[in-house]
């Protein structure tokens, strides 16, 4: 090492821009990045990382060069992440969309290829979450993160205090998004066999008269229809 190369004040300043740059725009980006690591938000962790990593370590590369390609990175990822928010064509298309790989206590092998996911790994993300037989499974989704969410057939389901009188009821519907920020997912209505007409008297049923007024719904499995209104008071 040659030691007349060495600036421990400069690399003690680069380190500290850029970990204060990182923390700031990293608080912009929000939770997602932690809580929902989607691809996407992955590549996008690394990237940021390494962009940080070497505006703190290379002074071969100016830091204000190094600043600018971080910010700029932190733009584009939000302008794509305010395009998914707004279509779900491009969430499917940047971030995939939830798969089905469990029907009926039936692995879907179609999608299960599709998904590119070993049947050994379904075996162990089923074990992860308590349960051994596949038979046990009504639905298994596949989600864009790379879970498993799992709804059990209703007899291996753990009773609480008010099923332990109630009968076994094979569900009538996956439970599902059928209303996301104001917007009728229709392809989910479609899948389910229902119209936008019965979820019309559905939303009126329950003092809707509008769709916009709905910030998020989804149909239970025994048909009925759950609503979160939009500006709900805390």
């Amino acid at each position: 090492m040659n030691f007349a190369d060495y600036s421990f004040w400069e690399i003690i300043i680069r380190t500290t821009v850029a970990f204060s740059i990182l923390l700031f725009l990293t608080r912009i980006l929000g939770k997602e990045q932690l809580g929902q690591l989607t691809l996407f938000d992955y590549v996008t962790g690394i990237t940021i990382g390494s962009i940080a990593g070497g505006i703190a370590a290379y002074d071969d590369v100016h830091y204000l060069n190094g600043i600018t390609s971080l910010i700029w990175w932190i733009i584009l990822a939000l302008l794509v992440s305010y395009i998914i928010l707004k279509s779900s064509k491009a969430k499917e298309l940047l971030d995939d969309k939830p798969a089905i790989i469990i029907k009926n206590g039936k692995i879907l092998e179609k999608e299960l290829k599709t998904s590119r996911l070993p049947i050994a790994d379904l075996t162990m993300l089923l074990r992860l979450q308590g349960i051994f037989s596949v038979n046990d499974v009504h639905f298994a989704v596949l989600e864009t993160n790379g879970e498993l969410s799992v709804f059990k057939k209703i007899a291996q389901q753990t009773a609480t205090k008010q099923d332990v009188k109630a009968q076994i009821v094979v569900p009538k519907f996956m439970p599902c998004t059928i209303i996301t920020d104001g917007i009728i997912v229709r392809k989910n209505l479609l899948g389910l066999n229902l119209t936008e007409e019965w979820l019309i008297k559905e939303l009126k049923k329950s003092g809707v008269n509008s769709v916009n007024q709905v910030f998020y719904a989804e149909i239970e499995s025994d048909g009925s229809v759950y609503l979160d209104l939009r500006d709900d008071i805390l």
